[in-house]
């Protein structure tokens, strides 16, 4: 693996993401499940840049966060795709070439906006970002998202070292699974969907939150609105979902738009419930385009969020959310249940 060579454009950045880049094959189908066939004929099928970190960087500087984007990134076709949906964003995408190739999704599109995702991460388990690589732009962060691609676990102690607040989404996380426990444990604001851990999505929350160092757990339920536990709360406050700007049409990317909606939030000073509302209009603005990230809030599609009341409830996701899938397809309609453990 090489190092691109890049500039110091910015003094400093408001959010440093690191890991989850990666190429969608988006293909139009009916309705899912998808009945099992030899073939069917569908309507034009759709590769562009797409994934969780891409989504999540491309939202914060879409709402004029400073933002900078380290990753790995094969020398090939998909990663070419990769680097022309950054380019001129405003992102400071950092990435390191790697011999593995670019992440890959093949995510099938219901005509209801809903989407089931085969994932391809690659990235071998002894995969290791240099310090030299990534320190130079955390040193000059106020705060760091973390995909939870394996090499990206090994970033926290630095980053705990420096004293910067850091982020995660765990996105379909059924409680359990190891991959994702040091990521819940070590993070200070941690999303996750209710889809992996269903009835139990209560109790995932709450030991997060008392075994780990996290101030705040956010868990979204699609359709349902979004759950939010921080220390101050007994149980999970719900907030209602967003009502979208226009017929939603594809959710891929939903997810890392509520993300970017609530870091935007958080990094102004607002309050958890705000950042929460924030997040979710970004999510909904998102799921009325085809694609992933084709479509990114700004600051004005957000204002609503902020001079809006909704009421907030304490609930029990277990028997009020609204079922949804993985981190990536929050706000649209419900979905299928998938695992991408690095999407």
């Amino acid at each position: 693996m090489t190092f691109q060579q890049v500039s110091e454009p910015y003094d400093a950045y408001d959010v440093l993401v690191v890991g989850g880049s990666g190429v969608d094959t988006i293909v139009p189908v009916g309705a899912l499940p998808v009945p099992l066939a030899d073939s069917y004929a569908v309507p034009p099928i759709h590769e562009g840049a797409g994934h969780t970190g891409t989504g999540v960087a491309l939202g914060c500087a879409a709402l004029g966060l400073t933002t900078a984007f380290v990753d790995f990134l094969g020398d090939d076709h998909p990663g070419s795709l990769v680097r022309e949906r950054l380019a001129g964003t405003g992102v400071d995408f950092r990435p390191l070439i790697s011999p593995h190739g670019t992440r890959r999704a093949v995510n099938l599109v219901a005509s209801d906006g809903r989407r089931m995702s085969f994932y391809d991460a690659r990235d071998p388990l002894d995969l290791r970002m240099p310090p030299e690589h990534y320190l130079p732009p955390l040193r000059r962060a106020r705060h760091v998202h973390l995909s939870i691609m394996h090499f990206a676990r090994f970033l926290y102690d630095d980053i705990e070292a420096l004293g910067i607040p850091v982020s995660t989404d765990l996105h379909d996380w059924d409680g359990l699974t190891d991959h994702h426990r040091e990521f819940a444990l070590r993070s200070d604001l941690v999303f996750l969907s209710t889809a992996g851990a269903g009835e139990r999505i209560g109790s995932v929350m709450r030991e997060i939150l008392h075994e780990g160092r996290a101030e705040a757990v956010i868990a979204t339920a699609g359709a349902g609105g979004a759950y939010l536990l921080s220390a101050d709360d007994r149980t999970p406050r719900l907030v209602p979902a967003a009502v979208p700007p226009g017929p939603v049409v594809d959710s891929n990317g939903a997810g890392d738009a509520f993300t970017s909606g609530f870091l935007y939030g958080r990094l102004a000073g607002r309050d958890l419930e705000e950042c929460v509302r924030l997040g979710a209009v970004a999510g909904a603005y998102a799921c009325t385009s085809p694609g992933t990230h084709t479509r990114v809030a700004g600051p004005e599609d957000l204002a609503p969020a902020l001079t809006t009341t909704v009421p907030v409830t304490a609930a029990s996701p277990a028997t009020t959310a609204a079922p949804a899938g993985d981190g990536q397809r929050l706000l649209g309609p419900p979905d299928a249940r998938v695992s991408r453990a690095g999407a």
